[in-house]
């Protein structure tokens, strides 16, 4: 029977993720086998890639993809970057102040994250567009909510694909109540807390989420959000002000602009001329921004970040697979499943 392990094993991490990595098998004679990864890494730089024979020389947009969630962590382990989602925004837009790099299109496909990543991305983006006076073209592909809503909403213009799913503008705390589960492991909480910091471990965990401390969070978040309605009304100031545009709820593209919330309906290509447009350069070329090592053919090529590890367990507990998410999100909840997909 060993002789057939390495079929299994190429089998088997062949159909769970094709994505180009550094990852072997080897076998020494033949009965013993052993399964070795080399974990991908970021150790190349953000380079720029030419797309559809675009030169390097002249002047270009540069494309910047956003992708998956938004956290301030390492996506580490086999076919996994190693990247930190806001290092490598940030790394890319160093890289995009390149005096040939005329404009920036944002490719966002994100359903959102935490506060602070987007919060701090947002930020960065913002810093960008004043210290480079380049205009920025945030184009929304799948999703573009929550967080990633957030961080389009420092670009110059939005590009909504015509499916796009977007919106989302509210906050969540995932809390769950694993009482019933203790219970089955025998398992008892022995927790010791100072008399007078009797807060610094909501026991949500065990079934105990006293009014009081429930309306201490919920006061957080409200604070949260309203810091998030703010942004909204800062940045798009043809925003419909309407109750149903704020209360989390998610749109298509369609009724996202009737609301204000994008400028357009369109495609990538439409996205990347508008950003030739606003900076004055109708015939530049295009460039997406990449590790040297993460080849890009086209716009839409994205940077496989999806660890082995959670492909690999198979089973998907959605209490338990949200509970590791950080606390305050920015995030329109996706399946489980997805979230998995982040290494969390």
């Amino acid at each position: 029977m060993k002789r057939f392990l390495p079929i299994a094993l190429v089998a088997l991490c062949g159909c769970l993720n094709p994505f180009r990595t550094d990852s072997v098998i080897r076998v020494d004679g033949p009965v013993d086998a052993r399964l070795e990864f080399t974990p991908n890494s970021n150790e190349r730089p953000i380079v720029e890639m030419p797309l559809d024979g675009s030169p390097c020389s002249g002047s270009k947009v540069a494309v910047i993809d956003v992708d998956g969630l938004l956290l301030n962590t390492n996506f580490v382990g086999p076919y996994a970057s190693g990247d930190n989602p806001i290092d490598v925004f940030r790394e890319k837009l160093d890289a995009a102040r390149s005096p040939s790099v005329i404009a920036v299109v944002l490719r966002i496909n994100s359903p959102g994250g935490s506060v602070t990543a987007t919060e701090v991305m947002w930020s960065e983006l913002l810093r960008f567009r004043q210290e480079s006076g380049k205009p920025v073209v945030g184009c929304l592909m799948d999703h573009g909510c929550g967080g990633a809503y957030y961080l389009a909403t420092a670009c110059d213009m939005i590009y909504g694909h015509p499916t796009t799913v977007t919106g989302g503008i509210g906050v969540i705390l995932n809390l769950y109540n694993f009482q019933g589960t203790l219970n089955l492991a025998k398992v008892e909480n022995l927790s010791i807390k100072a008399k007078d910091s009797p807060k610094i471990d909501l026991d949500y965990r065990i079934g105990v989420l006293n009014e009081d401390d429930k309306e201490m969070l919920i006061g957080m978040a409200d604070e949260l959000h309203g810091q998030f309605k703010r942004v909204v009304r800062s940045r798009r100031p043809k925003v419909k002000d309407a109750e149903s545009t704020f209360d989390g709820r998610v749109f298509l593209a369609r009724q996202a602009q009737e609301r204000g919330l994008i400028d357009a309906i369109g495609h990538l290509p439409d996205a990347l001329a508008a950003a030739k447009q606003m900076a004055g350069f109708p015939a530049a070329g295009t460039v997406i921004l990449h590790r040297k090592s993460d080849i890009a053919r086209t716009p839409y090529a994205t940077t496989p970040n999806v660890p082995l590890q959670a492909t690999l367990l198979g089973v998907s507990v959605p209490a338990g697979d949200r509970n590791r998410l950080p606390t305050f999100l920015y995030l329109w909840q996706p399946d489980p499943s997805l979230e998995r997909l982040s290494g969390k």
